[in-house]
């Protein structure tokens, strides 16, 4: 048997590939590919304009992924493809696409490209907000008993709300696709040729609970059309966690560079498969992913009713557990907004004659500021909010600005809010009788030093910061061994080829005391516009939804 197993990892802006040793899960290789078109949010590509919330991706982008940094990530490692035992795939999740009954997606159809509900909705697509209030509003006066396992709310991030904004904005896209697909599954089918389904989508993304979908009764009540959506769901067997999809087809054996015939592991989400990376399968271990947004992840061994928790999934992350997932919808994604609209040209150029780049600068000019020594207060809402209030026309709110306050004042009450947003989670875990024993943190923003000990003081809890460049490629190749027979499950796989950990942050006692202060009014904050005045953030939503659309920058005048 070959040693070594691939990872593949379908983000937000750009897609990754590892090559991993099954032994040890020392990464022997690794390549990037940046999607093409990155995130559709203006407009279709020579297409038509996109209304505001709306957030599309293109298939062809993440197959260019497959095609480029599989091969690219074998070559890297200097290992002869013919040692490569499995393949995993994970994407990000509520990310899903219309397709016809092969597997290809509406988007690619000729008659169909300019007609947005033909595209994938990426995880962050929140215009079906509105939906989902329905959806969550329906199934509280039919008491639906699914409905507490996800906190009490249903997001407009969801495959359900998403399915029928579609269906009441362009039904005949509706009825044209047969099936509607994850991203993570419709990967998998190009790579193995066989349609199917992850659990673990299924149960966080598509409100299947106890081996149902959401009955057709409940559907017609939202839409007399909708019950339709059951068909284009049953598009192959139900798989759990790193169980084998497939085999590797010549076709995609011919992409990717590696033997055809190699096993293939089901489809799975990008935080769900970072737990095996980061060793945080066992109950009260709880993951962090910190990135363009934040997923929570924890396993348990018994289930409880969180209000706010983004789901609650038997063998959802690992088979034998009640896997729990929460988050934050907006967070690298709000330091990269300030970066890139709201910086001075002076610190940009300051930050080149440095030699840094700006959120450095900003980092430093920051880090020694006391607590609350900037004045301000921030709610972490600009891309809604995904826990503990599931509200997606929820915005970003920022007060006690003056005439002395600087950007690297606004950028740490940013930080900050991020960390108080983290902490309400946590919170509402421990209320519901759930115990975070140890928190471990992955993903990109890990990097940023301030963050960590910020988030260490605001949590008054050590940070245990997990040493992988690509933790979720890293997870995927970890499902790719079990799929492949090279361990029996995930949890013996995780043990083996698991990350360690970079290093441990601990909070700062003083810090941590200022910041309960700080935190108990970021609460009356959260709470007067989170669950009091929410009217006056979604007027405002409402009145940014009728701005007129952007203008095609390639239209002639």
């Amino acid at each position: 048997m070959g040693r070594y197993v691939v990872g593949v990892d379908l983000g937000t802006l750009s897609g990754r590939a590892v090559v991993v040793d099954v032994v040890d899960g020392a990464e022997r290789g690794g390549a990037v590919h940046a999607y093409r078109h990155g995130v559709l949010t203006e407009r279709l590509p020579g297409g038509p304009a996109l209304p505001p919330g709306w957030a599309l991706q293109d298939p062809a982008d993440h197959v260019e992924v497959l095609r480029t940094a599989v091969p690219a990530a074998v070559r890297a490692a200097g290992i002869d493809p013919a040692e490569v035992v499995g393949i995993g795939v994970d994407a990000t999740s509520c990310t899903v696409l219309p397709t016809l009954a092969d597997g290809t997606p509406l988007a690619e159809l000729p008659d169909l490209r300019d007609r947005p509900h033909a595209w994938p909705k990426l995880w962050k697509h929140h215009a079906a907000q509105r939906q989902a209030e329905r959806i969550t509003a329906l199934a509280e006066a039919r008491g639906e008993g699914w409905l507490s396992r996800y906190g009490g709310r249903v997001s407009a991030e969801w495959q359900l709300a998403k399915a029928l904004e579609m269906l009441e904005e362009d039904p005949a896209v509706f009825h044209r696709a047969e099936h509607w697909v994850e991203t993570a599954d419709w990967l998998v089918r190009r790579l193995c040729g066989r349609a199917t389904r992850n659990a673990s989508a299924a149960g966080f993304k598509g409100l299947r609970q106890d081996g149902r979908d959401p009955d057709a009764g409940f559907l017609a009540a939202l839409h007399p059309e909708l019950p339709g959506l059951l068909a284009k769901l049953d598009h192959g067997p139900l798989l759990p966690p790193a169980a084998r999809a497939g085999l590797l087809t010549e076709e995609a054996a011919g992409w990717t560079g590696l033997p055809a015939g190699v096993p293939v592991a089901a489809g799975a989400i990008d935080a769900h498969v970072t737990a095996a990376a980061a060793r945080t399968v066992a109950p009260g271990r709880m993951l962090a992913v910190l990135g363009t947004s934040t997923c929570l992840i924890l396993n348990a061994e018994r289930r409880h009713e969180v209000p706010g928790v983004c789901g609650v999934v038997a063998d959802g992350v690992t088979a034998g557990h009640w896997g729990y997932e929460a988050g934050q919808s907006g967070v690298g994604d709000i330091f990269a907004w300030y970066v890139e609209r709201g910086l001075p040209a002076a610190y940009a150029e300051e930050a080149a004659r440095r030699g840094l780049s700006p959120q450095d600068l900003l980092d430093a000019l920051a880090a020694d500021q006391p607590v609350g020594g900037h004045g301000l207060l921030a709610l972490d809402w600009h891309s809604g909010n995904r826990s503990v209030l599931m509200d997606h026309e929820l915005s970003g709110v920022l007060v006690g600005l003056t005439l002395a306050t600087r950007p690297e004042d606004i950028w740490r009450a940013l930080l900050e809010a991020t960390a108080f947003g983290a902490r309400t989670v946590l919170e509402a875990f421990g209320s519901a009788g759930l115990a975070v024993d140890e928190l471990t943190v992955a993903g990109g923003l890990t990097a940023n030093r301030l963050l960590l000990r910020v988030y260490a003081d605001v949590l008054r809890r050590p940070l245990h910061v997990l040493a992988a460049a690509h933790p979720a490629a890293l997870g995927a190749a970890i499902h790719a061994a079990v799929a492949a027979g090279v361990y029996p499950d995930v949890e013996r796989a995780s043990a083996a080829m698991g990350a360690a950990h970079r290093e441990t942050v601990h909070p700062d006692p003083a810090r941590a005391d200022a910041y309960d202060d700080l935190y108990a009014d970021y609460r009356t904050l959260h709470d007067h516009f989170g669950r009091g005045g929410t009217d006056l953030l979604h007027r405002l939503h409402a009145r940014r939804a009728r701005r007129p659309a952007p203008a095609d920058p390639s239209s002639p005048g």
